[in-house]
C-alpha cells in the first residue's frame, strides 16, 4: 500500500488492513470527507476517473463534477439518513469525465462524521454483452441467408452479367450505357453476397498476436488510402501481453472501425479530423462464456476514438445489427461483422458516443500458459 493510501485511511480509524482490502477491490471505491475532499481512491477508481490518486488527493468532488450532478444528492441523503443509499443509471459528465449507466452505493462511516464511502459500478459493460449476444443471434440469421444467397443468386448473376457483355457488342453507344449499368449492378450485388458470406460459422485459427503491430498495419493502410487527410494519434501501453486471436480477422475488425471513424471525422463541419488509437490493460474485466459456466478474462483493451459528430441516438441501440446504417450508401453489414468476429474471439465491444467524440472499445483475451501449449 502506498504512503498516500496510508495517509488517506489512517490506521487509528480502521486498521491497516482496510485500505489494502479496498485497494484490491476490482470496482472503483472512493472515500470523501465532510467537505467532499478525496480521502482515498483505489486503483480501479483511478482508472474510472482518469486521474491519479495523488492528483485526486488535492481536489474535491465538485472540482471534477458540476454541483447539480445527482451524485451530490445521493451523498447528502447518506449524510442525512446515516444509512446506505443506492442509485442506478447515473450519468457522471463533465469536461474531463463521461460515464453513463453508473450504479452508485454510498455508505456512512460512523467513526468519521459526514464521511461517505462510494462504490461505483459501470453497468454499461453488462448491457453491452447482452446486446452483443443478441447481435450474434442476428448475425447467425444473416449466415443462413448468406448461404442461400450464395447458392441461389451467384449463378443467375453470372448469367445476367454475361448476357450484358454479349449485348454490349451489338448495341449502339446510347444503349451501351444500359449494359454498363446492368454489369455494375450485378457486380454490386455479388460483392454484397460475398460480404454476407463472411458471416459463416467457421472456427477461427488463433495464435499469439501483437496488437500494436496490427494497429500500425491498419494505420498505414488508412493513411495511404481513405484517411490520408486525417491526423492520427497513438496512446499505446508498450507493456501489453499478446492477444490470443486471429491476426487477419483482428486487422479486419480494426480496419472497419478506423474506416468508420475516418468517415465520421471528415464530415463537412470538421476542419481538423482526428483519430486516436489507444491500448491498455484493465484488471478485473471478465465475462461469462455463452452456454457454459466458464468465465473469460478480457484485460486488454483497444480503443478507436474520433472527433466526428457522434452516432444518432435512434441508431445506437441497434448499431451492430445487420443492415442498420446511417450512411446513404452503406450496407449496414460492417459493424455486424465486427461484433461477430469479436464475439468469436470471446471478446466484447462497447461504444460511447456524443457530439465531437465517439469511442469504440474492444476487450480482448490475452495469451495464457494453456494457450501457449497448444
Amino acid at each position: 500500500m502506498s504512503s498516500f493510501a496510508s495517509r488517506l485511511l489512517p490506521s487509528r480509524n480502521r486498521g491497516p488492513d482496510t485500505a489494502a482490502m479496498l485497494s484490491a477491490m476490482p470496482v472503483p471505491v472512493v472515500l470523501l470527507d465532510a467537505e467532499n475532499r478525496f480521502r482515498f481512491v483505489n486503483h480501479a477508481a483511478e482508472q474510472f476517473l482518469g486521474m491519479s490518486a495523488a492528483s485526486l488527493g488535492q481536489q474535491r468532488l465538485q472540482d471534477i463534477l458540476p454541483s447539480d450532478n445527482p451524485l451530490f444528492l445521493l451523498i447528502d441523503q447518506v449524510r442525512r439518513s446515516e444509512a446506505t443509499v443506492s442509485d442506478h443509471d447515473l450519468t457522471l459528465e463533465s469536461a474531463r469525465l463521461h460515464k453513463t449507466g453508473i450504479t452508485v452505493q454510498g455508505s456512512p462511516l460512523p467513526e468519521e462524521p459526514n464521511a461517505v464511502l462510494l462504490i461505483l459500478q459501470d453497468a454499461s459493460a453488462a448491457r453491452a454483452l447482452d446486446r452483443q449476444l443478441a447481435f450474434r443471434g442476428a448475425a447467425r440469421s444473416v449466415t443462413g441467408m448468406a448461404a442461400i444467397l450464395a447458392h441461389e443468386v451467384k449463378n443467375p448473376l453470372s448469367g445476367i452479367r454475361g448476357a450484358a457483355q454479349l449485348l454490349e457488342t451489338s448495341v449502339g453507344p446510347d444503349d451501351r450505357e444500359l449494359t454498363d449499368l446492368i454489369r455494375d449492378e450485378a457486380d454490386r450485388i455479388r460483392a454484397l453476397v460475398d460480404r454476407m458470406e463472411a458471416f459463416g460459422e467457421k472456427p477461427i485459427v488463433r495464435t499469439s498476436v501483437n496488437i500494436h503491430r496490427v494497429l500500425e498495419h491498419v494505420r498505414k493502410l488508412a493513411q495511404t488510402g481513405f484517411a490520408e487527410h486525417v491526423r492520427f494519434a497513438e496512446q499505446y501501453d508498450p507493456s501489453l501481453p499478446p492477444v490470443w486471436g486471429n491476426r487477419d480477422q483482428l486487422v479486419q475488425v480494426i480496419l472497419n472501425l478506423v474506416k468508420n471513424a475516418s468517415e465520421a471525422a471528415t464530415h463537412a463541419n470538421n476542419s481538423r479530423p482526428d483519430i486516436t488509437l489507444i491500448t491498455g490493460f484493465q484488471h478485473g474485466m471478465r465475462i461469462a462464456m455463452p452456454g457454459t459456466s466458464q468465465r473469460l478474462d478480457l484485460p486488454l483493451f483497444v480503443t478507436v476514438r474520433d472527433n466526428g459528430p457522434g452516432i444518432p441516438e435512434d441508431i445506437m441501440p441497434h448499431l451492430f445489427e445487420p443492415f442498420v446504417t446511417s450512411k446513404s450508401s452503406g450496407s449496414g453489414l460492417g459493424l455486424a461483422l465486427v461484433a461477430k468476429i469479436v464475439g468469436d474471439h470471446g471478446g466484447l465491444i462497447e461504444v460511447d458516443s456524443r457530439p465531437g467524440r465517439t469511442e469504440f472499445r474492444l476487450h480482448l483475451p490475452v495469451v495464457t500458459e494453456k494457450d501457449a501449449d497448444l
